[in-house]
């Protein structure tokens, strides 16, 4: 099976899918870290467009970054193309840059157009990339139910008063 890497390069992640054209919006730990939270995180995630020239740079993008699946045996046979992401939603990698999640319909939302109405672009490094709002980020913390994100949520929700408390 495959293990979590050692390394965690999330600019690198996200200036590939950046290049490549990609559409998607960050979401997860790694948004809210971005948005000013304290909350630690060792991946990407991102929720994607689903229209086919999409898929298909996505695809590439992932194999670009020898994007294996997570957890899943290496005799595991697994075809990373535009087919196999559109006959499915959500996928987790690894990649020698950490692991990468993908969802194409993050819990509590109806997915990539949507939550692109309420992001931030915010510039990292030398990309800019559209982050998830605070409000989106909670929403899908608490449809997801997991016990390790209630923690996430009160973090989550002080960040929001934070936000909402500046000037400006």
């Amino acid at each position: 099976m495959n293990t979590v890497p050692e390394q965690f390069e999330p600019l690198t992640v996200l200036k590939s899918l950046v290049d490549q054209g990609v559409k998607f919006v960050l979401i997860g730990g790694l948004a809210a870290r971005y948005l000013g939270s304290a909350v630690i995180t060792r991946d990407v995630d991102i929720c994607y467009a689903r229209d086919h020239p999409n898929l298909q740079a996505l695809a590439s993008v992932l194999r670009e970054l020898e994007a294996t699946l997570r957890g899943a045996p290496k005799e595991l046979p697994f075809i990373l193309d535009a087919e196999t992401l559109r006959n499915g939603d959500h996928f987790t990698f690894t990649t020698p840059y950490g692991s990468v999640d993908i969802l194409g319909t993050p819990a509590g939302t109806k997915g990539y157009d949507e939550l692109l109405r309420n992001a931030m672009v915010l510039e990292l490094g030398d990309v800019r990339v559209h982050v998830a709002g605070v409000e989106d980020l909670i929403r899908m913390k608490r449809a997801a139910g997991r016990e390790k994100d209630l923690g996430h949520i009160v973090n989550l929700l002080a960040l929001r008063d934070e936000i909402e408390g500046m000037p400006g």
